[in-house]
């Protein structure tokens, strides 16, 4: 057998990430849905030579939300390793503000009037004993402090001192995380399914990107404006639409990409991959969708495995990438390094490096290969990378 696949559940939104004085005072955890992925890691290290695999070659791996908790299991306790994975593949890697207890008070605050629970003297006692079906129905994200509307996502990962003991820019850029192999890499598009498609000017994509990350300054949405203006047009959308889109996608998800294949070249950590996606769907790409968030799972699984959500290119006009893509990723697993099985033809995926000029792997169906970071992204990141701090990043 040459790998074995484990999934497993955690707690998420204020299941997962409910954080304030109260909880801690009522001996809940913050960072619970961190917590439960390290239980289930620890449990493969327990058991997983049971099911004839090995505890000494685990990869970690995830997309999106899943890809951030690889990035917040490497940097947890201070990059501390106790040996629970030994590689990491992190597609779409999303960097989220991540509040402390104090500034994540408002949402404990929030919930409990909104559940009734302000009228009792122990408030977390309270929402305990409250069922989910009913917290589910007053479930829903409010504004961040200083911003007009609610974000996307409310509830996330909190500056705890404990698991969470920096800034996910922070750590990274201290060497605060586990030393492993790692593939790092995004779509093209990776703003496109977030932004409101109705974002028809400047102030409203202003108001979308400073709902997400509230501490953003006018003098810093007017640099963004500027590194980021009035992009393609498509039918029934706003004329801000992609524009907006283009910046969320780099702000949240590409830029830190970068940021990290380029902070492991910088220290000269070897075994370091980035890869770019952009296999062309024709239906989303004349919807303005374009190469969307997450669509390499599609390939990467098998577009049969996908809950029907594949594109329908994924096994006409773009089936060849399929196999493509599998092989480079089973390799890894397997040896810690893509290019050791990956499929016969395919280009050699060479290491992210400093001083080679950003080289990270292209792929697209029959037209895979090496590419250079484009100089105006990198002039777009180096800002970005400037200010993610400041936006608790």
């Amino acid at each position: 057998m040459n790998l074995i696949v484990v999934t497993f559940n955690y707690r998420v939104g204020l299941y997962g990430f409910l954080t304030g004085q109260e909880v801690i005072a009522g001996g809940g955890a913050t960072n619970a849905g961190l917590l439960d992925q390290r239980k289930a890691l620890q449990w493969v290290q327990k058991y997983i030579s049971r099911f004839g695999g090995d505890p000494g070659h685990v990869v970690m791996g995830g997309d999106s939300a899943g890809a951030a908790s690889v990035n917040l299991q490497l940097t947890a306790y201070n990059g501390t390793n106790y040996n629970l994975f030994h590689a990491t593949a992190a597609e779409s890697q999303s960097f989220a503000a991540v509040r402390t207890v104090s500034g994540s008070q408002y949402q404990y605050d929030n919930l409990v009037i909104r559940t009734g629970c302000a009228s009792q003297r122990d408030t977390f006692s309270c929402l305990r004993s409250l069922n989910t079906t009913f917290i589910q129905s007053i479930n829903y994200n409010t504004p961040f402090p200083g911003a007009e509307g609610a974000p996307l996502y409310e509830y996330g990962p909190v500056l705890d001192g404990k698991i969470v003991t920096d800034y996910t820019y922070a750590a990274y850029a201290k060497g605060s995380f586990i030393h492993l192999p790692a593939i790092y890499g995004d779509d093209t598009n990776e703003g496109t399914v977030f932004t409101p498609k109705s974002t028809a000017n400047i102030s409203a994509s202003n108001i979308f990107l400073r709902n997400q990350f509230p501490d953003l300054t006018p003098t810093e949405l007017y640099t963004i404006d500027q590194l980021y203006p009035i992009a393609e047009q498509f039918p029934n959308a706003g004329a801000y639409w992609r524009q907006a889109a283009n910046a969320y996608g780099e702000i949240r998800y590409i830029c830190p990409g970068n940021f990290i294949s380029q902070t492991y070249a910088n220290m000269s950590l070897s075994r370091n991959w980035n890869y770019h996606w952009n296999v062309i769907d024709p239906a989303a790409e004349e919807s303005g969708l374009g190469v969307t968030h997450t669509v390499e799972l599609n390939a990467i699984f098998g577009p049969q495995n996908v809950n029907g959500g594949a594109p329908a290119s994924y096994s006409t006009s773009n089936a060849n990438i399929v196999p493509v893509v599998q092989a480079y990723w089973t390799s890894f697993i397997r040896s810690f390094d893509p290019n050791t099985y990956r499929a016969p033809g395919s280009p050699m995926w060479n290491q992210f490096e400093f001083g080679a000029g950003q080289q990270r792997l292209l792929l697209q169906t029959n037209a895979s290969g090496m590419e250079t970071v484009p100089a105006e992204q990198l002039r777009r990141c180096q800002y970005l990378w400037s200010i993610g701090l400041k936006l608790k990043q």
